[in-house]
């Protein structure tokens, strides 16, 4: 009689431990959801960020630009040479996919040290940069993924599912593996260098509050700006892999 609720003791354990959070976390209760409140909130103002910025910047566009129009344009220009350096030819239709990636990423890692959320009260928990979040990372690696797909069957159809057993089928367990390895790598990469750089921050406010963090918050927006750009240059040579022609 006791068989059937022993063996769901390791799978209770296991659940158990899927509820382990670390920190406190403010939530919304929105009918039978339980909404992550503080990624919403510092999520929304990065996106706010971007679109005033992009629209003061362009809102009367000039012939030959200047101030903020001069800036976005040369953002622009480099977001497209990434592009085209990953991808190749056929890049055109994924600019606006890396730049998207590239700016959020960007802002809000920079969010995360130059706006002062740590003022703002809640309930429970504390506001940080969105990417501080491994709900963020994970919530941009897994559209990446989607992209990658796509854009190999969209180029060369059911056709694409031989490069897994290329140069030879013994590698289809390991060329499998690789592909879902790679939202992992992405998102914990990101994750994990920009919550190590806020609590290194916070260590040394804590310990030497005057002098010595302020090079580490230099070093840490240098950092920031290189996760925004190795995130969106890795996302842009998956996609030029996945359309590359195996021959």
């Amino acid at each position: 009689m006791n068989v059937i609720p022993c063996s769901f003791k390791p799978l209770k354990g296991l659940y158990d431990i899927s509820g382990v959070e670390i920190g406190q976390h403010f939530y919304w209760q929105i009918g039978g959801l339980q909404i992550h409140a503080q990624v919403l909130i510092t999520s929304w103002v990065v996106i706010a960020i971007l679109l005033g910025s992009v629209i003061t910047a362009v809102r009367n566009p000039q012939t030959i630009p200047a101030g903020g129009q001069n800036f976005f344009e040369y953002v622009l220009e480099f977001i497209r040479d990434l592009s085209k350096t990953q991808i190749g030819e056929e890049y055109g239709p994924w600019v606006p996919f890396i730049g998207t990636m590239f700016l959020f990423i960007f802002v809000s890692n920079w969010s995360g040290a130059l706006l002062p959320w740590k003022i703002i009260k809640l309930p429970h928990g504390e506001l940080a940069a969105p990417t501080n979040d491994i709900n963020t990372t994970v919530a941009l690696a897994l559209p990446t993924s989607v992209a990658y797909f796509y854009a190999g069957l969209s180029k060369k159809g059911l056709g694409y599912f031989r490069k897994y057993i290329q140069p030879t089928p013994i590698l289809l367990p390991i060329n499998i593996l690789e592909d879902f390895t790679k939202p992992l790598s992405l998102s914990f990469r990101l994750f994990g260098n920009i919550l190590a750089d806020e609590l290194v921050v916070v260590v040394l406010v804590s310990l030497v509050p005057s002098i010595v963090p302020i090079p580490v918050m230099f070093l840490g927006l240098f950092t920031s700006g290189i996760q925004a750009l190795i995130f969106a240059t890795l996302a842009a040579a998956y996609i030029g892999e996945s359309m590359e022609e195996h021959h």
